[in-house]
């Protein structure tokens, strides 16, 4: 396939900057292989787990059967995926109609792996345009009239700025949490808040790259989900980029940094990318409420529409004030038995669907 410049496609379904797809086509997370078609399409292969996402009963049930140790390799599968990692939507080229781009999936990746999944597919998102929602649909229609599985996925974290100050946010939760966040917001006074852009000088300190880096491995290690771990080469390439609208937010407890994250000011929004903490200071200073009220700020003071938080911990979101908005991937399954079970078990895999549901009044 064709190493396409990115910056000459135009894509639907994206919130953050085309170089974001760039960064990942030139350093791929381990284990990936990245490429793109000739028309501008990104996709990936990697030896998917296939309980990445599943739920802790069907964890828990495949476990005590017997011989897993034996059998759950089998569990690993070679797998196509259409889209990135670092998008929050899969990117498709505009000038790609959905058929065309179905055609292409299963003529390129659904003949050539087990598994190929169109991946993070946006459900009448609130953050997209009417045209790119359309085109969704349409792309999903084809999908499932060619034989596609719709699998639901994750919960995408949102903010509206639809307010005047933090008060006014604040004042739209419940007494309990309202009390519960101003306890830790405390901590604030405690700290010193440093946002620096991309391309910054400092950011040609290959030390200092190696230290954020290693925040986002603390982060990364505790996580209970692993899938793609980015390299300290993609950081370093987005980190000396001085044209992408990032921005990077470091907290400081007297010379020590307790942590940061990394945003990028587009368009009407600020999506919250990357997050390095240091642990234990990073939770006695509770930087995740703090650095939630920063970004609302930000994005307050500088006319942006949306917060964007990303996938994460919804029900930690929730508790902070997050609207969300759904996704969904379409699943090709080579292998007719493997179908089978993907179709019986399917809802142990969307999770953040049924956790969204039962939230609803």
């Amino acid at each position: 396939m064709t190493d396409h410049r990115h910056d000459e496609v135009r894509y639907v379904n994206t919130l953050e900057p085309q170089a974001l797809i760039t960064y990942f086509h030139h350093q791929p997370p381990t284990g990936f292989t990245v490429e793109v078609s000739d028309r501008g399409l990104p996709y990936f292969s990697t030896r998917f787990d296939l309980l990445t996402t599943a739920d802790d009963e069907l964890r828990i049930k495949l476990r005590d059967w017997p011989g897993y140790r034996l059998w759950s390799r089998w569990l690993k599968i070679d797998t196509y995926f259409i889209g990135t990692t670092v998008n929050e939507y899969s990117p498709f080229p505009a000038e790609l109609a959905p058929a065309d781009a179905v055609e292409w999936i299963q003529k390129n990746c659904a003949d050539g792996k087990k598994l190929t999944i169109v991946k993070d597919l946006p459900q009448n998102s609130p953050l997209l345009t009417a045209k790119d929602n359309l085109y969704s649909q349409a792309l999903t229609r084809t999908c499932l009239e060619r034989g596609f599985i719709r699998v639901a996925g994750q919960a995408l974290a949102y903010v509206p700025i639809n307010f005047s100050d933090t008060d006014d946010y604040l004042a739209r939760l419940s007494h309990s949490r309202r009390r519960n966040i101003r306890r830790k917001l405390r901590s604030r006074r405690e700290l010193r808040l440093e946002i620096l852009k991309t391309g910054d000088a400092i950011f040609h300190d290959k030390n200092w790259r190696l230290h954020l880096y290693q925040l986002y491995m603390q982060v990364y290690n505790q996580s209970e989900i692993h899938f793609d771990l980015l390299s300290e080469a993609f950081f370093a390439e987005l980190l000396l980029d001085a044209d992408s609208g990032g921005r990077i937010f470091c907290y400081w407890h007297n010379d020590e940094l307790i942590g940061y994250n990394i945003c990028y000011q587009h368009d009407d929004k600020l999506i919250d990318k990357y997050i390095g903490l240091n642990y234990p200071q990073a939770l006695h200073f509770n930087l995740y409420v703090v650095s939630w009220f920063v970004n609302l700020e930000y994005a307050l003071e500088n006319g942006l529409r949306f917060y964007v938080a990303g996938w994460t911990d919804p029900q930690v979101k929730a508790d902070l004030g997050a609207q969300f908005t759904l996704t969904a991937h379409l699943v090709w399954v080579r292998n007719p038995l493997l179908r089978r079970c993907l179709m019986r078990f399917r809802h142990h895999f969307e999770s953040d669907a049924q956790w969204h549901q039962d939230r609803l009044p």
